[in-house]
């Protein structure tokens, strides 16, 4: 157990109130290091076994340029314990206040100088989820800051319903909220810094974005880890239709 219980309860009212929480120095430095031992394994050993929808490149055909890889926990042993058992499922049902399904664990990573923007959305649009009881964990794997594309909240903006989604031409993030920054948008504006091993969580329906990576020389690595309420169902007609649909567009963008 790594929160008492009076801790527990005060983590669930900031994260209630705010549609997010910051959890500095999550992971200390052995298990950070851990996890990026294991993290250099599974791109250099896993990698080259997925299917192209697994893997993603700012570059289609340059390893260098790895931007996101999907399913990680479906992949691999080590993954799939650090997703479902442990520290990260105990937090998640704490904010969520019941039991969990846990639905996928992500690499993410922006290169040095070509890392793109990340469109302002909302996660839950991408679900499809009833209820809409789900969160985000963002954990970084070194130091965030605003030059290599930290992430950033509209505190409070999940309280204030689904707005408008369309598509974008952004890999991995293909729709991205419409009327975005509108003036609650740009009051309640957090940044994010982030060093290795904090944990940032957010609701399924806060917004939040991120700028490009403008450094010359650092990436800005993180692993994302998606939990849904145990009640959630998901629409699986609606799902399976904006998987194709999604499917076809990367393949006209030659992305896949």
């Amino acid at each position: 157990m790594k929160y008492s219980p009076d801790e527990a309860k005060e983590l669930k009212a900031k994260y209630d109130r705010d549609g997010y929480v910051a959890l500095r120095g999550f992971l200390s430095p052995d298990q950070l290091q851990t996890l990026k031992d294991n993290l250099r394994r599974y791109v250099d050993e896993v990698v080259p076994t997925l299917p192209k929808e697994d893997a993603f490149f700012e570059k289609k055909g340059d390893p260098t340029t790895l931007k996101q890889l999907i399913r990680m926990s479906d992949n691999d042993a080590f993954f799939a314990e650090m997703q479902n058992q442990g520290d990260f499922r105990e937090v998640a049902e704490i904010l969520l206040g019941r039991g969990v399904a846990p639905q996928n664990l992500q690499f993410f990573n922006k290169p040095a100088k070509i890392g793109a923007p990340t469109p302002a959305h909302q996660d839950g649009y991408y679900w499809m989820i009833t209820p809409m009881e789900g969160l985000t964990m963002w954990l970084a794997l070194e130091d965030v800051d605003e030059e290599n594309g930290c992430v950033r909240y509209a505190r409070g903006s999940h309280a204030d319903g689904v707005r408008e989604h369309g598509w974008t031409n952004t890999l991995g993030f293909s729709q991205g909220i419409q009327d975005f920054p509108n003036a609650s948008d740009q009051a309640n504006e957090v940044v994010m810094r982030a060093q290795g091993g904090d944990l940032l969580i957010h609701d399924a329906m806060t917004v939040h974005w991120a700028d490009g990576n403008s450094s010359e020389t650092r990436s800005r690595q993180a692993m994302g880890l998606v939990y849904y309420s145990d009640r959630a169902k998901t629409d699986d007609i609606a799902r399976e239709a904006y998987k194709k649909k999604l499917h076809e567009s990367l393949q006209a963008a030659g992305k896949i």
